[in-house]
């Protein structure tokens, strides 16, 4: 137990909370400003890899990823301060991936050298469509131009560049996503990552779909017929999906998202950011504050950390169940026993098969392409 996270490693995730515009679907923990005090924002974010760094001394960083909000607008000096602060508290990985999200416009494309000079070595842009009626309506800022622009520069300056698509969009047909995506994939260097678009909650696409006013959404058919081609036209493409949404190159996989879906440690700072650390041989979710302001304050006074709680096995065992399942590699069973110090139960996992949902050999139990497309629908059988 103690040892657990080995399995998949160590990373960093670093949350940038800002964006130039919030997107009507988008429920992250984002926030537009125009005051932002770059070096106020490092002291704190150093102070915390401090703090995190004592609690998980004498480990191999594999991964550091910039997530948001949009971490381009970050100065390139805060990302070269974090990466270097990074790699003194942690003995770095010979291969360490470090990661940077960023928004397609002009202006943050321009600063791309200065973030590979920073450290950063893959660069994962939100295109999220190749449409601009499209891009208007996801509240995108950026138009196809723009994007493929900045594409160009991104690929001459990283080995490693990977983009964001959405599908199942409003009034986006079958014939239309197929068209959409092979253009796509013309563009791809070796990573795409393909999300259905989903209605959340508490977003403004959330708000105008609750009254009637968001028209247009493919029916769950449609829907389900675009996942399926999505699979299709990448695996053609020599791009097949290594996990549920993510798509890539052998030896192209997002290193810093394995870690997550097979279950790894990894610190989580900034506003907002989860993180799961084993400490002292116990495993542990931590919760940092949501609001911006209140994260800042908090960090230089000491903890940005405003949650922690201890995991039990069978909460370790169903998380990595659910996290790994979603891999096309499937779940470890000797590791999921060893969590849980439980078998899965054989009358469902025989049920399952026969349906043709998973595959099982008695070594590992992966999720069949049929049991993907409903993967949610699995995942409620296998833990119930």
């Amino acid at each position: 137990m103690a040892d657990d996270w080995r399995n998949a490693g160590f990373g960093l995730y670093v949350h940038w909370p800002f964006c130039q515009a919030k997107c009507p679907y988008c429920d992250f923990n984002s926030h537009v400003s125009k005051n932002i005090n770059q070096k106020q924002w490092l002291e704190s974010y150093l102070s915390e890899l401090k703090r995190s760094a004592a609690e998980t001394p004498d480990r191999v960083l594999n991964t550091v990823f910039f997530g948001g909000g949009t971490p381009s607008l970050m100065d390139p000096e805060t990302v070269a301060a974090i990466i270097e602060t990074a790699r003194g508290l942690w003995r770095p990985a010979n291969d360490m991936e470090i990661s940077l999200e960023a928004n397609p416009s002009s202006v943050e494309a321009g600063r791309f050298a200065a973030y590979r000079d920073a450290g950063v070595n893959r660069i994962s842009m939100g295109v999220q469509a190749l449409n601009d009626d499209d891009l208007r309506r996801l509240g995108r800022i950026h138009t196809v131009d723009e994007a493929r622009a900045a594409f160009d520069i991104a690929r001459a300056c990283f080995d490693r560049v990977s983009f964001d698509l959405i599908y199942a969009r409003q009034h986006q047909t079958l014939d239309a996503w197929r068209a959409e995506l092979t253009e796509a994939l013309s563009m791809a260097v070796d990573h795409l990552s393909l999300y259905q678009l989903t209605i959340e909650d508490g977003t403004a696409f959330g708000d105008r779909y609750a009254v009637g006013k968001l028209r247009g959404l493919p029916a769950d058919d449609s829907a389900a017929d675009m996942y399926l081609a999505t699979q299709e036209i990448c695996e053609a493409h020599g791009l097949p999906a290594y996990e549920v949404s993510n798509h890539a190159r052998a030896g192209a996989e997002s290193q810093h998202n394995l870690i997550y879906w097979r279950y790894g440690d990894y610190v989580g700072i900034g506003p907002g950011a989860h993180g799961r650390i084993t400490v002292d041989g116990r495993k542990f979710a931590t919760e940092t504050y949501l609001s911006p302001n209140t994260w800042l304050n908090a960090a230089a006074n000491g903890i940005g950390e405003n949650n922690r709680f201890e995991l039990t096995r069978r909460e370790q065992a169903f998380e990595y169940l659910m996290m790994c399942i979603r891999l096309l590699e499937g779940i470890n069973i000797d590791r999921y026993e060893q969590l849980f110090r439980e078998k899965l139960p054989s009358d469902k996992l025989e049920n399952l098969t026969e349906l043709g949902m998973i595959e099982f050999d008695g070594a590992r139990l992966r999720a069949t392409s049929n049991g993907r497309a409903v993967l949610n629908a699995v995942i409620r059988e296998l833990l119930e």
